[in-house]
């Protein structure tokens, strides 16, 4: 497993080895005793898995609030997306700053999103798969929202059209209005 870190403290990309042959690919995208020994020390209790079926389609910014916070581990299980976080930990030297990059079934990337990290993607291609493992349970009373296009995170998300976005999503708060429930506590070394 390749380790990349990001430039926001904490924020990895994770590029798990494939051994194909003509048949396909097999890849071990988790590995708890392999994470344990890079430094990574997380308990997943969720699976989601979410399809989208129009090119960008938009989900996020999202976030659950302690006591139920969530790092969560996200890949693409078919097609393509832009994968999206925002530093929200109070105090922290890049509070407000966002990182993408390119989940895709053909390039096998994860990204590893901790918990004080806003999150969302969009969709590149039709009918595509997201599949993300939780440390926490999903809590409806914890959950949150930011707005996906606010100007004052300047998230470019290389759309092609008009976004397709949940009722939720359309009437998120914006940056400005939000009161981060997390705290910078230091980067995740590894």
């Amino acid at each position: 497993m390749q380790i990349d870190q990001t430039p926001l403290p904490g924020l990895l990309i994770l590029t798990p080895a494939r051994f194909g042959d003509a048949r396909g690919f097999f890849s071990e995208s988790w590995n708890r005793q392999r994470m344990e020994a890079a430094g990574i020390d997380l308990d997943f209790v969720q699976d989601n898995h979410s399809l989208s079926a129009a090119v960008n389609t938009v989900r996020g910014l999202h976030f659950q609030a302690p006591p139920h916070a969530q790092d969560k581990l996200v890949r693409c299980g078919r097609g393509a997306l832009f994968d999206v976080a925002v530093d929200i930990r109070k105090g922290s030297p890049t509070y407000g700053k966002w990182f993408g990059t390119e989940l895709s079934a053909e390039n096998g990337k994860q990204l590893l999103v901790p918990k004080g990290f806003l999150h969302g993607f969009a969709t590149r291609e039709p009918d595509t798969e997201i599949c993300y493992k939780c440390t926490d349970y999903y809590a409806p009373d914890c959950d949150g929202a930011v707005r996906f296009d606010d100007a004052a995170i300047g998230v470019d998300w290389g759309l092609t059209g008009e976004p397709v976005l949940s009722g939720k999503d359309a009437a998120a708060q914006g940056f400005a209005d939000f009161d981060s429930p997390f705290v910078f506590e230091g980067p995740v070394c590894l």
